[in-house]
Order: structure tokens, then sequence, then C-alpha cells
């Protein structure tokens, strides 16, 4: 795909806004519209008609669509999946419940675990085992299979999902559980070999159960907005971006819907990318903050970090092992119920508290008029001066200071004896704070100081806090890229065709079988590149990674391999790459124990379309003074008070203008807040640069 020559749309569905961005052979238009809950698909469509209508096309004239959506991270939230029934192995009925016997909370005597995606009385168990290392232990109870295809067909279950002990060593069994139940039974039937073929059972077992939940749901969706697509003229190809940061098909996303649990972040983590690699930045944290969540992720070497496995749905904030894991690829990044839609209370000991509960596009924050009474952050920066009424979304919604002010003033100001100004002040600073926390909480689980990096904020309420949250980490600059406002969906044209796939065998280096690894290495760059091959016939690139340990160890690092047949001469480099990614994880790798053996434990191949490096760009710092521009009254953290600020349109700054804070740049999708302690430069490619003033030149 050449993005000079195509028409190119991203989509993204989010808790409170769908944004839309279209890239018209190296233009770009956007616009965000509310979503719609009950239709989904046609808050797309809505977007779609106003940036064509902008870019004087039509629906034909659209050679490609990509879409990512929190659809199926919310149903997972909400638990508004389908009713599920899963099917194990004997003996393991009440793995997804007993979890690994983790206390999060060492020390809370009233701990409580997340309830189960699939209720105990919906689970059933088979006779027949898979041993560890892929061997036929008992055969599979074919009777007993039939007996719980009739029970699950009478009690009308919505989707199936099949995980057995060791399936992801021998599929043999659930290949032929899914035969048995479906000659019964019409509906979707998920099995843990094809959705996660990773050891570790409470994670296999909890994420084929998730897979399955979510499926019907986002079956139906993607088929009625292909269907609706379609009968408003666009015949082009739809993808989905998976939380990887790759695009597959609809048919992919269809069959493995929880690949799409992440996509929407996944593709801000990706826009981040592209604007660290255009401007050099080795070392980068980016911020994600749009109407619901906002979210943290580091990006080292224009590469955002990536996992197997992720948690949904934490029930303890910060806490890992406190929600529902999910074991698939995915963009790592730590995401909390921070956005603008965000509601604020007051708990039982007096102190202010944000989200996770949304007032998300239905009824909105008090100040949309839509219905909504609660206070959320986007009252409080309203009632603050940070928006404007008159120009919110580019003057689509207007908002009102009235409805923002009551809210605040009766759920937090009078039960703190506070004015509204102050109990807005309240209100942000903790949501900042929350978000710092969960900022240096993501780094120091990483080894990584978060005051070393640039930051890069975008999505629709990132910029009015980046300024703020700068100042409490002691990051000295912050980006804000063109169409910050719609990152997620600009992120989603930048993303390559790809995918990972992984499977998990325990390989002793002292027993390495080269023929085996490369019978099972080819069949992954098989399947990998199978997917990528449904969006692309371009050139594809690989990377192969081995996840090792030391044996008796419980957890894995990432070791790099090359893309090649191994022979038994690669044993020693395998074991020095190794203790070299231990050193640089842990500071050392283990020596001197005789007999330490190192072990292999899951194999993973990733496949994607190779893409052309942005243009570098040089960072500006800028000299003349930006004066004259109107001023209103923004409360500035920093002094404890609202000052008159400068007020900036974004499309009046030429490339080297600086304009000294406090101010606000605003433009369409979002405002940038500029805070006493920093200046604002824009750059040569309309980013814009703040800079703190001590440490500007």
């Amino acid at each position: 795909m050449n993005t000079g020559q195509t028409v190119r749309l991203g989509a993204d569905i989010g808790g409170t806004f769908t944004d839309i961005a279209l890239d018209c052979r190296g233009t770009m238009y956007s616009t965000k519209v509310l979503t719609n809950y009950s239709a989904p698909e046609q808050a797309i469509l809505d977007g779609i008609d106003i940036v064509l209508h902008d870019a004087g096309l039509t629906p034909a004239d659209l050679d490609i669509v990509i879409h990512g959506t929190t659809l199926a991270t919310n149903a997972l939230i909400e638990r508004r999946g389908a009713r599920t029934a899963l099917v194990t192995t004997e003996g393991f009925r009440d793995v997804i419940e007993m979890r690994t016997e983790n206390r999060f909370e060492q020390y809370d005597l009233n701990l409580r675990l997340p309830t189960p995606l699939i209720p105990r009385e919906d689970r059933f168990t088979v006779a027949g085992r898979i041993g560890a290392q892929g061997q036929e232990l008992a055969p599979l109870d074919e009777a007993a299979l039939q007996a719980i295809a009739d029970r699950i067909a009478a009690e009308g279950f919505g989707a199936i999902a099949i995980g057995f002990i060791h399936s992801y060593m021998n599929p043999a069994h659930e290949r032929r559980a899914r035969e048995i139940i479906a000659a019964k039974v019409d509906v979707p039937i998920s099995i843990s070999s094809e959705v996660s073929p990773q050891m570790r059972e409470f994670e296999r077992f909890n994420t084929v159960c998730a897979n399955a939940y979510v499926r019907p749901q986002m079956a139906d969706y993607l088929a009625r907005l292909q269907v609706r697509l379609k009968e408003m003229g666009a015949g082009c190809p739809v993808f989905m971006i998976h939380s990887g940061g790759g695009l597959i098909s609809v048919e992919t996303a269809s069959e493995f819907p929880v690949r799409l649990v992440e996509s929407g972040p996944a593709g801000g983590a990706i826009f981040a990318a592209d604007v660290a690699e255009r401007f050099g930045l080795d070392t980068v944290v980016s911020y994600d903050m749009g109407g619901t969540t906002a979210k943290i992720c580091l990006i080292e070497d224009f590469q955002p970090k990536t996992a197997r496995t992720f948690e949904v749905a934490r029930t303890y904030r910060f806490c890992k092992g406190s929600g529902m894991p999910i074991s698939i690829p995915v963009i790592e990044m730590i995401e909390i119920g921070a956005g603008g839609g965000s509601i604020a209370w007051v708990d039982a000991m007096g102190r202010i508290q944000t989200g996770p509960e949304s007032a998300a596009s239905e009824p909105g924050p008090a100040c949309y008029g839509r219905g909504g009474q609660r206070p959320a952050i986007t009252d409080a920066d309203l009632v603050l001066g940070k928006l404007d009424p008159d120009n919110f979304a580019g003057g689509t919604i207007r908002l009102s200071v009235l409805n923002a002010q009551d809210a605040i003033a009766r759920d937090v100001g009078e039960r703190l004896c506070l004015p509204s100004e102050a109990a807005a002040f309240g209100i942000v600073e903790v949501v900042d704070e929350n978000m710092a926390n969960a900022a240096r909480v993501h780094a120091v689980e990483n080894g990584k100081n978060i005051s070393d990096n640039i930051m890069i904020a975008f999505g629709g309420a990132a910029p009015l806090h980046a300024a703020r949250l700068c100042e409490k980490l002691g990051i000295d600059e912050c980006l804000i890229p063109p169409g910050a406002g719609v990152g997620s969906a600009i992120g989603f044209l930048k993303a390559p065709f790809g995918y990972e796939a992984l499977a998990s065998k325990i390989v002793r280096l002292s027993h390495f079988d080269p023929a085996q690894v490369n019978a099972m290495l080819a069949e992954l760059k098989q399947t990998a590149e199978g997917f990528v091959r449904a969006g692309t016939a371009g050139a594809i690139q690989r990377e192969i990674t081995a996840f090792m340990r030391y044996v008796g160890q419980g957890w894995e690092i990432p070791v790099p391999l090359p893309d090649r047949d191994f022979t038994p001469d690669d044993v020693e480099g395998l074991r020095d790459d190794f203790r070299k990614a231990y050193a640089r994880f842990f500071g050392r790798a283990i020596e001197g124990l005789d007999g330490l053996e190192i072990e292999i434990v899951t194999f993973s191949v990733k496949a994607q379309d190779e893409r052309t490096a942005p243009e570098r760009l040089q960072i500006t710092r800028g000299k003349a003074m930006l004066d004259g521009a109107p001023t209103r009254p923004v409360f500035d953290p920093t002094q404890g008070r609202a000052l008159e600020t400068a007020i900036v349109e974004r499309t009046t700054l030429t490339p080297g203008a600086r304009v000294s804070g406090p101010a606000v740049i605003v433009e369409r999708e979002t405002s940038t807040v500029v805070t006493s302690p920093f200046d604002v430069v824009m750059q040569d490619d309309g980013t814009l640069l703040l800079t703190r003033k001590e440490t500007a030149a």
C-alpha cells in the first residue's frame, strides 16, 4: 500500500467518541462523533460522511478501511457477552475460579477474587488426558461428549469454549471434541489450542473463555458493519487492528475476537512510535487519554514494548493478578479508568475519587446537556477554563458551564464544603496524580526511570492534562502531534499487516533437537504469514523469539533468534544469547551453579509487511515569542489560581513560533493546555513541543 496513492480510512470506536481519520493521498481529514452504543457502526458511518464531504470524495473512492474498537473489552468488563459453556478435562472444572492461588494483596484479610467469566454450573468435564509431552494418557470419552452436547443444546448456550489440559502440545482431543459438539449444537465453538496455544492452563482456559464469550456479539457487529459500508457505496476491504499492533482480516477477527481486546490502544502506541521515529527519540512514554480510559506505554528504539499476556478489568487498581488474564500477544501498557468521561465522587472517608465508572457518550458528562447529572473530568476541565464551551469538538457540541458547576457542587463541593472551582481543581489533581502513579508503576515494573523519557500525548483529553502530568513526573519535554485528538485512528493507518504465532514446547538446551525446532518454527512461520497474506502480497519480514529461563524458574524472558534453520552447533550460541539477555534484565546472569540448565518454553514468530521508515525531523527549539493573542482566565495548578491565559489557534502558529505558558492551543479535536512552567514551540511538521522553561535553550 502506497500512502501517497491510496485513500485510506481509520475508525476507532472509543467509550465516548468514535474517531475517524481519512488519509487522502497524503492529506489528513479527521473528525470525532459521539459513540452510538445501540448501533456502534452508525457512528462510523456518520464520521465517514463528514470526512468524505470535507475531502470532496464519495464512499466508492475509499481503498481500505482499518478499524479498531473497545467493544470486546467493554463486553468483558461489563459482562455483556453470550452465555458460554466451558468443556474441560475431568478434574479441571474449577481452574478459572481457583486461578493461581496468588494473593495480589498480601495483607488484605477481606480479599475478593474476581468472579470467573463462566459460572460453575456452566462448566462441563469429560474424561481423557493428554500428557505434558503431548502423548495420549487416556482416550477422550466421546460418549460423555455426546451427552454434554445434548445438554448444551437444550439449555440454549450462545457460545462454547473448549480447554483441555496440555492441548497446546497436542490439540487432537480438542479438535475431536469440537467435531462431536458441532454436530449437535449450532453455535460458535472456540478451542484453546487455536486461540492461545501456550502453557499455563489458567491463562489459556481464561483466554478461550473470553474469546467464546464475546465471539457472537463481535461477529454480528462486524458483519453488520461490512453490510452497512457496502450499502453506503464503499466496496473496499475492511481490516481490523489487533492487540499486538498488526492488521488482520475481518474473518480472522470474527473467529478470534479476543485478539481485538486492546486494538484501539494499540493504534495509539503505533501512532506514538511513528512520532518517536520521525524525531529520532529512543526513549518515549506515550500518554493516551480519551473519554473513558488513560493508557501509558513505554516505547524504546521506536518500538512499543510487547507482552504475551495482559489483564482486563482489574478489581484492585495497579495490582497485578486482580484482573482477568488474557494470554495473547499484546502491546504492553497500563490502563486506568481516567478519561474525560470518568465520574468524580467522594468516598466514605471524604476523599475525592475518579472513575472507573464513566459517563461515556450516553448520557455523557453533565456539561453535554444530554441527561448526565454526575460530574466528570470534562466538567472539571470546563469549570477551570481549559475548554471553550462554544468551541468544543469544533463547535459541534455546546457545553454548559452552569450544568458542570451544579454537578460538581452537588456531588463534590457540598460534601467537602468547597466552592465549585476548588472542587474542580481537586478532581483534576486526583486524576492527574492517579495517572502519574500509573506511569511510575509501569516504568518501575519495567526497570525504567520515567523521568528519562520524552512524553508523546494524544487522545481527546490527554493534551489538556499532559503538561501537569509532566510536572508531576519530572519530564521536561512533551510532544503533541498533529491530529492528536484522533491519534489512535491515525495510528491504524500506519500499522503493518502483521500477526504473531506462538507455540509452547519446553526444550532444554542439553537436549536441543534442531530438526524438531526447525519443523515447529516452519509451521509457525506458515501460520503467521498466512494471516499476513490475507492483506498484502508485498515483502514480509519476520522476527523469531524464544522465551527462555533457567530450569526451575517460573517465568521466561524473550531472546531474539536468527531467522534460519538451526544446527547442533547453535546450542552454545543460544546459551550465550540467553545469558546476555538475562544480564540485561536482572543485572547479571546466574553463574557458578553446577548443572544449572537453560530451557526454551515458548517459540514466537512475528510476521509483518515491510514499511518505509518515515522522514527524519530535527526538534526546533524556537526563539520568536508570539504576543498579542486573546486571553481568558484559566486555572493554573502551579499557581493555584486562575491566570489570564493566551488562547491561540493551532493553525495560526508557524514553525519555530514559541508561546510562553500559561497558554491554551486550541484545535478542532482537542486543546493543549500549557501550564506556567512550560513554553510551547511549533515544529516543522506541525507538532507542538512543550518544554520546561528552566531547560529551554
